[in-house]
């Protein structure tokens, strides 16, 4: 997708983009952008939908949270949303979101409770009378797939609530996760049986989650933390921790990492200590929730039409390492675009084994001077296109050479043009038999 665009083509383009991301990570468990990138794209799209209001859709995915159920499950509403939150990147944003807070509170005098963001999957428990009737994962946060057998597998979730003062109904949400250990112990065994490895360990829960035959997944370490609760019928608290102290009693596991009462500079500090504390921990997170912690301070903020106005999710920077690399290669698209393509020393970056990673085009490599036999940094946060972001000029010892993309197709030997008004080379062969491969790749796969 170019900037060239006109804005209604842009947004459309993008909405197109952000429902397949979604439905690639929400529902196939196949994520091929990282949670940053699809971020920027969601950001780009509210972004315009702002400027250009006229081009509002009903369906377009900033109304949306995630993606619809497989028809392999039966579905159910959720009788209030599961909403997902907005991002904060910076200390910046984390302000911005206090001072929006205090100036609909008309009170700068603002408490917040903040908990690790644990890189798992959401879920609903619904119990009626202290017995769990039924449980659903988030889906679109309106409409999920209904996995009750499934979630009573998991020994963390209680089946039957005591409690004198126990409410008729109780919905309450969580995230489902596998902890580093069990998921390592989890991919060896796959591994001795000849199966496919997962990703990560979120992949794993969702997949786990999401099996036909309960059995499957009562066989795999799901554990879960709740972090709030959907329809809550006659009880109330004063605040989200007093909230989640009531849920702790009940018998649900809650995040020991959470912390109750915290102006926004002790949040800010908070936030550097998880970080530093991020690769000791047992599980995977992927930054910190804060939440105001007064029910009537939420209650008087209230929600946007995809998230709450008092919440926001603090995300950690991207995970980068270094590595070798060690050749370019270049790769012709469906289109004839050349993409040029970086050859890495095998490194591991967030438990996955990175050892290819794009560089998008010439003139990103000509600007970060990247050449081969650097030693690069190499960036990925969950996706599975990672990216070079630079080369460590300081450890060269002058046998690096400097890549130029070729004057010809690698494949067919055909002529490349420059895109007039873009930085992209292209094959001009209509019959390159590498985009003949593509074009025919494209024409059986789901998306096309």
């Amino acid at each position: 997708m170019t900037k060239s665009l006109p804005p209604e083509e842009e947004i459309k383009e993008l909405r197109k983009t952000l429902l397949r991301h979604s439905r690639l990570y929400h529902e196939l468990d196949d994520p091929e952008i990282s949670d940053a990138g699809y971020d920027r794209l969601m950001a780009r799209l509210l972004h315009l939908e702002s400027r250009f209001p006229q081009f509002m859709t009903q369906d377009s995915p900033t109304r949306r949270v995630g993606a619809p159920p497989l028809t392999s499950f039966e579905s159910a509403r959720h009788s209030l949303p599961m909403l997902s939150l907005d991002n904060a990147f910076e200390d910046s944003d984390v302000k911005d979101f206090h001072n929006r807070c205090a100036k609909i509170l008309k009170s700068d005098d603002i408490l917040y409770t903040v908990e690790p963001k644990l890189d798992g999957v959401a879920i609903e428990l619904i119990y009626e009378n202290g017995i769990l009737i039924r449980a659903a994962t988030r889906g679109d946060g309106t409409t999920g797939e209904v996995i009750t057998d499934n979630a009573r597998t998991i020994r963390f979730i209680p089946l039957t609530l005591k409690d004198d003062g126990l409410p008729s109904k109780l919905e309450v949400r969580g995230e489902v996760i596998i902890r580093k250990q069990d998921f390592e112990e989890l991919n060896q065994r796959r591994g001795a049986k000849g199966e496919s490895l997962f990703a990560n360990p979120r992949n794993a829960a969702a997949g786990s989650l999401r099996q036909l035959d309960s059995r499957i997944t009562a066989s795999r370490p799901l554990g879960i933390y709740a972090y709030g609760v959907g329809d809550l019928s006659g009880i109330s608290f004063e605040s989200h921790s007093s909230l989640m102290g009531y849920l702790a009693r009940l018998g649900f596991p809650v995040n020991d990492l959470m912390r109750p009462g915290l102006t926004i500079d002790q949040v800010l500090d908070y936030y550097r200590e998880l970080e530093d504390r991020r690769d000791s921990l047992p599980y995977e997170i992927d930054g910190m929730v804060i939440k105001v912690d007064s029910s009537d301070f939420q209650k008087i903020l209230g929600i946007k039409t995809r998230s709450p106005r008092w919440a926001i999710a603090y995300k950690f920077p991207a995970v980068e390492e270094t590595t070798t690399l060690k050749d370019i290669l270049v790769q012709v698209g469906r289109t004839g675009i050349l993409t040029p393509v970086a050859v890495l020393e095998p490194v591991e970056i967030g438990g996955v084994v990175v050892s290819r990673a794009t560089l998008h085009n010439q003139d990103q490599i000509s600007e970060m001077d990247i050449r081969v036999g650097d030693t690069v940094l190499v960036k990925r946060a969950g996706d599975v296109i990672p990216k070079v972001t630079k080369p460590v000029i300081s450890l060269r010892d002058g046998t690096e050479t400097p890549f130029v993309m070729p004057r010809v197709c690698p494949v067919c030997r055909g002529d490349v043009h420059r895109i007039p008004g873009e930085v992209a080379l292209k094959c001009v062969n209509a019959s390159c038999p590498a985009q003949l491969k593509e074009h025919i790749r494209h024409f059986v796969s789901k998306k096309a």
